[in-house]
């Protein structure tokens, strides 16, 4: 997929340099190129764009003005005349900023740094779909007809009532049948510790760790003698993930 291009300078020679340049390099696709900062705008609110390679001093409405007036600006490239605007633009978060007259190998170096920042935004967006994609749950029978799923990382804690267990999670409470030890083991591991013969806890949730006990929205919870130091351990050494 190319990357998308913009190119907004009052000076027409300046367009055809960073116009040429881009023909050369595979990947990137101009779309339009304007000599003032208000059409550009307006082509703005109908369309979107990857990168926009910018001049400073434009008519009417300069460059950081146009840069302030983004709400969520792709990437910028300052191209300018001038040298004595680059910590302000750097300020406003763009990626580079080129000096005319613009040598290739400079300009080479920008693409550079746009393609890093683009593929690890990317990665970013991928793993964060991902993530959506496979959140953890099972089901539960909460009567004889009906299963329920329950998302993992909505488990509170899990109580053992005899014969039965009440799972408290952070979207309402069910009460199955089952006994602790195997529901537990259907848990993963690394995410939910035993700390008592009647209780399981997920360990992200616990948010005070006192003596022997452990508190989980403001309820306090007993931790068994036997669990004492396997738990604290475990709590200490947790990490997201």
């Amino acid at each position: 997929m190319s990357i998308k291009c913009l190119i907004i300078d009052d000076e027409p020679l300046a367009i055809n340099v960073v116009k040429n340049y881009l023909k050369q390099i595979e990947g990137y696709e101009l779309v339009n190129t304007f000599n003032n900062a208000i059409d550009a705008l307006n082509f703005l609110k109908k369309n979107t764009v990857d990168v926009i390679f910018l001049d400073i001093n434009m008519p009417v409405l300069d460059g950081l003005g146009f840069i302030k007036s983004l709400k969520n600006p792709p990437l910028l490239v300052v191209t300018t005349a001038y040298h004595e605007f680059a910590v302000q633009t750097y300020e406003l978060d763009v990626i580079d900023y080129l000096v005319k007259p613009i040598e290739f190998p400079r300009f080479l170096n920008a693409l550079n740094k746009i393609t890093r920042r683009l593929k690890i935004d990317n990665k970013s967006n991928n793993d964060l779909q991902n993530s959506k994609k496979v959140r953890r749950h099972l089901f539960i029978k909460i009567d004889k007809k009906k299963m329920k799923k329950i998302f993992l990382d909505e488990i509170l804690i899990i109580e053992c009532l005899k014969d039965y267990l009440k799972i408290n999670t952070s979207a309402g409470k069910y009460i199955i049948h089952s006994t602790l030890a195997n529901f537990t083991n259907l848990l993963p591991e690394q995410d939910f510790i035993r700390i008592h013969r009647s209780y399981t806890v997920a360990i992200d949730k616990i948010d005070v760790v006192e003596g022997s006990s452990i508190e989980i929205e403001g309820i306090r919870y007993t931790i068994g003698r036997s669990y004492v130091e396997n738990v604290k351990s475990k709590i200490l050494n947790y990490k997201t993930h």
